[in-house]
């Protein structure tokens, strides 16, 4: 597997839809509509059972999209998302055993940061991509702006509490690449398998990058 630069991974997609699947069932049809409506990055995080299934699903039937792993907390979580064909992975946090796994194996790797420290550590194992979580909670914009200056060459993907209004704002950050957010994939039309609402709601917010 060819494996991405993750600027490359972040810069494909204005938003990151950040994706809870309970059914891998609906895995394929719901990648389908994100990216026919401009939205090809999706992380699939590792909050149900179904997650690894639906990455593979996703993987062997939608070759358009760019498919990584969320909601990695342990070393044999960055393994078994790569057995199952992860692309990338993301993470809530960051520690030595984390980063150091992901570095090891040259994969495309988005650590959680929240404070300079974070960073930091980020910094020391090699990284200079990060997603900034939980956003909002951890100060949002304004703490962007201040971290703009001990941090110029860092790019972030902020995460946490953001809904296209709030991503239109971030986007205009010259440290954010793109946005993390669950507001184009309601849980509500995912279960009723409302595929049209899911790809205007992801050609609105691929329309992010041109506003």
């Amino acid at each position: 597997m060819k494996l991405m630069n993750i600027h490359d991974i972040m810069k494909a997609s204005p938003v990151m839809p950040v994706l809870v699947i309970d059914n891998p069932d609906q895995a394929v049809p719901l990648a389908n509509a994100l990216v026919a409506g401009g939205i090809r990055t999706l992380e699939v995080t590792l909050r149900t059972a179904a997650a690894l299934d639906a990455v593979r699903r996703i993987r062997a039937a939608v070759p358009d999209a760019i498919v990584g792993v969320g909601t990695i907390t342990r070393v044999t979580d960055i393994a078994a998302s790569i057995k199952a064909g992860a692309q990338f992975g993301v993470s809530p946090g960051a520690t030595s055993a984390l980063l150091g796994a992901a570095r090891a194996g040259a994969w495309p790797f988005l650590p959680g940061v929240a404070t300079p420290s974070d960073i930091l550590l980020a910094i020391e194992h090699g990284f200079d991509a990060m997603k900034f979580f939980p956003a909002e909670a951890a100060g949002g914009i304004p703490m962007l702006k201040s971290l703009a200056g001990p941090f110029a060459n860092i790019r972030f993907c902020p995460t946490g509490g953001i809904d296209l209004a709030k991503a239109r704002e971030y986007l205009k950050q010259p440290n954010v690449t793109c946005v993390g957010g669950s507001w184009l994939v309601p849980s509500a039309a995912i279960k009723a398998n409302d595929w049209n609402t899911l790809e205007q709601l992801a050609r609105e917010a691929a329309g992010l990058r041109e506003a």
